[in-house]
């Protein structure tokens, strides 16, 4: 065990992966999308989702909690009991950011750049003579 862990359990960085979602939806308040429906064009401003990142969730942990860059990394093995925690916030991630691709609230292009979701086709090209009679 590190000897300066944040968090001495699992659960606990589970609550705060919890607290980081609660504080998205905060945050959609903040980026809000402006709409003019109606036939007199009213303005309404909605909320927008706002995507899960790891990124995120790591600087939200150091602004709350501290760093928690480690327990993903996982070096000298010193959080092997949070590697079950800290791939399922990844997945979740994951899963977040590619649904909201796939809906529309996310650029799908960016969606798929951050998740390796590239379409790969190879082209073979085959020469052949411009004119296969005078071979």
């Amino acid at each position: 065990m590190h000897p300066t862990r944040i968090f001495t359990s699992p659960e606990q960085l589970e609550q705060v992966f919890e607290d980081y979602k609660d504080d998205l939806k905060e945050q959609s308040y903040e980026w809000k999308k402006v709409q003019y429906v109606g036939k007199d064009g009213d303005r309404v401003e909605e909320p927008t989702k706002v995507p899960m990142t790891l990124e995120g969730f790591k600087r939200y942990c150091r602004k709350n909690h501290g760093d928690v860059t480690e327990y993903f990394l996982n070096r000298n093995n010193y959080y092997d009991d949070f590697t079950n925690i800290c791939s399922h916030i990844k997945e979740e991630i994951r899963e977040n950011q590619i649904t909201g691709g796939l809906l529309g609230f996310f650029n799908p292009s960016i969606t798929q750049r951050l998740n390796g979701l590239v379409e790969k086709q190879e082209t073979t090209i085959k020469e052949q003579p411009l004119f296969p009679d005078e071979v």
